[in-house]
């Protein structure tokens, strides 16, 4: 009998679901929204009818699959398959892999999805041929997820590369984790836009008010990337400023890990030439020279199949690990 593998992408908004074969190959996918306002039941109700409908349009039963694998914001305890809360979900120690388990009959495997991201990476991605990465998202937040030696490293309770809640300037802004300086709070797409919209607000950038409509709550980190393409000093300052602080938290990650790589994905990487080359430079001044000879930087591949693939790749992890 064949075997299959199901991942499955839990979102704020959004739930994704897809069948990958024995190679990882994705056979169907299926999006539906999370309905998250209407709670707990309704989102797991949701997650079990988009993976239904995955298998129905494949002709594929329970009994061919072998692993569920999914990638979900945290925190979360991926040992006891429980989702701990969530911001953007109404979680709270939400037992979800006893309750996916007990509706569909599939053995369920849970990740953080920043983890999930990392181990995609590592085995779809940019990632292939080494076996030491580091992953980072920059995205609406700063996440992370390591391979050390082909397996991903969780930390004793799922918590371990929180790379974004690293403190890079005990005297910088307050991030959301209640901590001051955090390399999310500099460098994070939620920040470029804070930035962004307190330089409108002084009137240092018309620019971006005008992409905005002169509507200074719409600006945020797309509109900052615009007004720096049309030649918004301001904004192009704002970018600037956020790779340096990201070179500062790349240059801890080769200290400490001392990785062959390291991958950047998320959706501010779009913005990459803004701010990538001020980040690299930063980045080898900071970094030791033994960790520094060694390491490349590369963008993520897998693009807006990062989540997907990677919860996959938690399904597929024993197996690509054996078959490697």
């Amino acid at each position: 009998m064949k075997e299959y593998y199901l991942g499955l992408d839990l979102g704020g908004t959004k739930i994704l679901a897809g069948l990958a074969d024995a190679q990882g190959n994705i056979i169907t996918r299926s999006r539906k929204e999370t309905e998250a306002e209407l709670g707990e039941d309704k989102i797991i109700e949701n997650m079990i009818e988009t993976i239904e409908e995955v298998l129905n349009k494949a002709g594929v039963s329970k009994e061919q699959v072998r692993t569920l694998g999914i990638g979900s914001p945290g925190p979360l305890d991926a040992k006891k398959g429980i989702i701990i809360e969530n911001s953007n979900l109404p979680w709270k120690n939400v037992q979800l892999v006893k309750k996916m388990e007990t509706a569909l009959g599939i053995n369920t495997l849970l990740k953080n999805d920043a983890n999930a991201a990392a181990l995609g990476e590592k085995w779809f991605g940019a990632g292939k041929k080494v076996d030491n990465m580091v992953y980072l998202t920059i995205s609406t937040g700063i996440g992370g997820g390591a391979i050390i030696n082909k397996e991903l490293f969780s930390g004793v309770n799922d918590n371990a590369c929180e790379i974004g809640h690293t403190v890079i300037d005990p005297d910088g802004p307050l991030c959301g984790c209640g901590n001051h300086g955090c390399l999310e709070s500099f460098s994070s797409g939620t920040s470029i836009g804070k930035r962004a919209r307190e330089a409108a607000a002084a009137g240092k950038s018309k620019k971006m008010l005008d992409l905005a409509d002169n509507i200074i709550e719409d600006i945020d980190a797309v509109i900052c990337a615009q007004a720096a393409y049309q030649g918004d000093q301001i904004a192009i300052d704002i970018f600037e400023k956020a790779g340096y602080y990201l070179g500062i938290g790349l240059g801890n990650v080769v200290n400490i890990f001392n990785t062959e790589m390291i991958i950047l994905g998320g959706g501010v990487m779009k913005a990459s030439d803004l701010f990538l080359d001020q980040a690299l430079k930063t980045m080898k001044d900071i970094a030791l020279p033994g960790p520094l000879e060694i390491v490349t930087v590369k963008e993520a591949e897998l693009g807006s199949d990062i989540g997907l693939m990677g919860a996959i790749a938690v399904a597929m992890e024993d197996r690509l690990i054996k078959n490697e």
